[in-house]
């Protein structure tokens, strides 16, 4: 069941009214709908993964109510390590055993000692890559005493698999997840308008620009041995807004979904395309996974509070395993490397926590100064993403050389200018909503009823005259 998907549409109301209307006056019948309901939603993929997620749910759970009833060093070491090795144990096999065994038998065959490694048909279970983190999450955070164990094990599984955020993210903490399932949860009108709001904006960046440069995306990826470097420029473009809008589209749908369950979710992304350097663009991009590293992996390791050729390492380290993390291909690594090479004079030169506001705060334009460095900083991510699009390093290589040829200053072939219109109206909207929470956040300012009525309408209209088929979210398959 995705969020773009008529059988979402049908379930979403049927479990806002049980939830609201059935069970308003009872917390436990609340968590408990929600527990189905997310359920449901999951195994509309594939039911046999239900499982795995109860397995790997209810495996933290214990491992958390063992480590709220000892104080011993070695055995508190013990049951963390067993939440480790039971999350990335999961994800390793589904996600990384094919990739892991054909590059062992690679570089066996390169030194001259040619060996056989079988691989095996495996289905990667959709949302393990984020869940998995979630409840890893939970126990370090338990053992490093930052929170207490959740007695409720109802609250904790659906926690884990609070189905809003159980597929693509947000990536949430106990910390901030937990709680709200314990308390009394109210009606509020307020923010449930605010949060339909959300879904419509989310709706319209995925089925109008996403699956609308997927179109031209695809057909240029595919074919790119047969075009010019300009149209090779814009399939790149074109994608940097694909996997924008797709990804971020499915936060805020996520994020508006929950909240009308009276549920908070984190912010995933904040206008990083208005970056002035790649710092601020990890501050502003994939929020959940980036902090996520931050706070598990890179402060760990000493983060920038060592010697300058260590915070180097670690940040290679980072953004390496931030590569691994979306894929099993050797693009994904190359891509986490790229990232890592643009930070290094950031952190060579102190200057990663320059811009920490947002751009032009307060004012209606960037200065020129501004336009520089977020034009700069977008095309170095739009040449990244070339390598996380691509299928393989040497069509990457390729793609790029003939970017970089005489046939860069032609006329591109492929010719999308309506859709082009669009994302330029879209960075426009996002451009004077980059301070909120989403563009369509303050809508009540506009104190004409009909106007306001009037732009739902529209994005509408433009939504149902677009949608022609129904596309996955890319990051489904991470």
């Amino acid at each position: 069941m995705t969020f773009n998907s008529i059988d979402f549409f049908i379930f979403l109301p049927i479990v806002f009214g049980l939830y609201w209307f059935a069970a308003r006056n009872s917390i436990k019948l609340q968590n408990f709908i929600l527990l189905l309901a997310s359920y449901v939603f999951y195994a509309f993929w594939d039911w046999r993964f239900l499982f795995l997620i109860l397995f790997s749910s209810l495996a933290d759970y214990f491992i958390g109510l063992g480590l709220s009833r000892t104080e011993k060093i070695q055995k508190r070491k013990y049951l963390l390590a067993g939440s480790i090795i039971i999350n990335l144990g999961f994800l390793g096999f589904f996600k990384y055993y094919n990739f892991f065994a054909e590059s062992f038998s690679d570089a066996f065959s390169l030194m001259g000692h040619p060996m056989r490694v079988s691989s095996l048909s495996i289905i990667l279970p959709v949302g393990i890559s984020f869940y998995t983190f979630q409840t890893l999450s939970y126990s370090i955070d338990l053992y490093k005493k930052k929170i207490s164990h959740e007695k409720n094990v109802i609250n904790f599984l659906t926690f884990v698999s609070f189905f809003p955020q159980l597929v693509a993210g947000p990536i949430e903490r106990a910390s901030n997840l937990l709680p709200q399932f314990n308390k009394k949860r109210y009606f509020s009108y307020g923010n449930a308008v605010d949060g339909s709001r959300q879904i419509l904006w989310g709706l319209f960046k995925k089925i109008v620009i996403a699956d609308g440069c997927a179109v031209s995306v695809n057909l240029i990826f595919s074919n790119y041995e047969q075009y010019s470097g300009s149209t090779l420029l814009l399939g790149a473009i074109l994608f940097s807004f694909q996997i924008y809008c797709d990804f971020s589209g499915y936060s805020d749908i996520a994020i508006g979904t929950a909240r009308l369950f009276g549920i908070d979710l984190m912010q995933n992304f904040a206008s990083p395309y208005f970056s002035r350097n790649m710092a601020e663009f990890w501050r502003r991009w994939h929020i959940s996974l980036s902090t996520w590293f931050r706070d598990y992996l890179y402060i760990p390791l000493g983060g920038s509070k060592v010697k300058t050729f260590k915070n180097i390492l670690n940040v290679f380290a980072i953004f390496i395993v931030s590569g691994l993390w979306h894929g099993a291909n050797w693009t994904f690594l190359a891509w986490g490397f790229l990232h890592a090479l643009y930070f290094l004079p950031l952190v060579v030169f102190k200057n990663n926590r320059r811009y920490l506001n947002t751009v032009a705060m307060g004012r209606y334009l960037p200065s020129f100064r501004e336009l520089v460095s977020m034009v700069s900083t977008y095309l170095l991510v739009v040449f990244a993403w070339i390598f996380f699009r691509a299928e393989s390093i040497s069509q990457a290589v390729d793609y790029i050389n003939i970017i970089f040829s005489e046939s860069l200053v032609s006329y591109p072939e492929v010719d999308p200018r309506s859709l082009i219109v669009i994302i330029a109206c879209f960075l426009a909207i996002e451009w004077f909503g980059r301070e909120k929470q989403h563009p369509l956040a303050d809508m009540n300012s506009i104190k004409a009823t009909s106007l306001r009525w009037g732009l739902y309408f529209s994005i509408i209209s433009i939504i149902l005259l677009f949608k022609t088929s129904t596309q996955q979210f890319i990051y489904f398959q991470f």
